[in-house]
């Protein structure tokens, strides 16, 4: 029966089962869910597992390196990098080494490595804990990209990365997440990469939603049906490598409007590239132009309240569903 779980604790459900199931599996750093009040849920993980469980100093570019050696050697190794933009110090080995040793060899070389991150903005956070690499590592051939926008994705798409996968992923999770709570199927369960979910069904505008910005889809969507009148259907792709295109045109071409959403800037983000692969492939579906809501391109400020207004809030996504009911059917 599905239980209840918060995010943070459907990740830690999720590396345990790993942990407990692969033997192969070893953890770069073992902390995943923050400095916060939920980091007790991972410790019993530390301790069953303290052998398998390296705590690396502060050098991303080593740590990584070393994992990705372990995971050609035959090791299935998880990377806690902690906030998304340490990783910048280990592009060389996530986009240089692993991607391209996995893509290069048209699959022979298997990297199976996990690289798990906190991107985006997290409150107060200032410029240089507050990354959104998404879009980067979304444009290195070679790498599998996800980004869970609810408590049952992430331990679904966790575990398959870690137990089923043979090539390198850059797992991107959002502090702004763990205190989201959500049904989660009781035991060990996987979800494929590639596969969208219609989070909520809906006629009229199509709202595609990744990572942070499902939750705040969804309550926008809801907020539309009761003010407005307005039947939002919303649409997680839950992995942007690989990519469900398929079953965003289908939404689309359902609705013809479409509102794109991500927490990664606007300009070459996930929402321009989105938009663009919907413009490409269904330009003759739309009934009207499609809108991005996404974070303003500025380094992101360290106050608050600015921090606030370049974020891609529930407002906003409201804001472009209603802008697109000027269009005539």
């Amino acid at each position: 029966m599905p239980r209840e779980l918060l995010y943070t604790e459907a990740l830690a459900e999720a590396i345990d089962e790993i942990m407990a199931e692969q033997p192969r599996a070893t953890l770069f750093g073992a902390s995943f869910v923050g400095a916060g009040p939920g980091r007790a849920l991972m410790a019993g993980v530390q301790e069953r597992y303290a052998e398998r469980i390296v705590w690396p100093p502060i050098a991303e570019l080593a740590s990584c390196g070393i994992a990705i050696g372990a995971a050609m050697a035959g090791m299935r190794p998880i990377v806690d990098l902690s906030t998304a933009t340490f990783s910048y110090e280990a592009i060389p080995q996530i986009v240089n080494e692993a991607a391209i040793a996995y893509a290069n060899s048209a699959g022979q070389t298997s990297v199976p490595v996990v690289f798990h991150m906190l991107y985006g903005l997290r409150g107060g956070g200032g410029a240089q804990h507050s990354g959104s690499p998404q879009p980067w590592y979304w444009n290195a051939p070679g790498l599998q990209v996800a980004l869970p926008g609810s408590p049952a994705d992430v331990k679904g798409l966790l575990r398959w990365a870690a137990l089923k996968s043979q090539s390198p992923t850059v797992f991107l999770s959002h502090q702004r997440l763990f205190g989201v709570r959500g049904l989660v199927p009781d035991g060990p369960f996987d979800l494929p990469f590639g596969q969208a979910e219609i989070k909520r069904a809906g006629s009229d505008v199509t709202i595609v939603a990744c990572g942070v910005q499902v939750p705040r889809a969804l309550e926008a969507a809801s907020t539309l049906a009761r003010d407005d009148g307005l039947d939002c259907e919303v649409i997680d792709p839950r992995t942007l490598s690989p990519l469900d295109l398929v079953t965003i045109l289908a939404s689309v071409r359902k609705t013809g409007r479409v509102v794109i959403s991500d927490e990664s800037h606007d300009i070459c983000g996930v929402a321009a590239g989105l938009a663009a692969l919907i413009a490409d492939e269904g330009f003759d579906l739309l009934r009207a132009p499609i809108k991005r809501v996404s974070t303003l391109p500025i380094p992101v400020p360290y106050a608050r309240t600015l921090e606030e207004a370049i974020t891609p809030t529930t407002e906003r996504i409201a804001a472009a569903a209603r802008a697109l009911t000027r269009y005539g059917a």
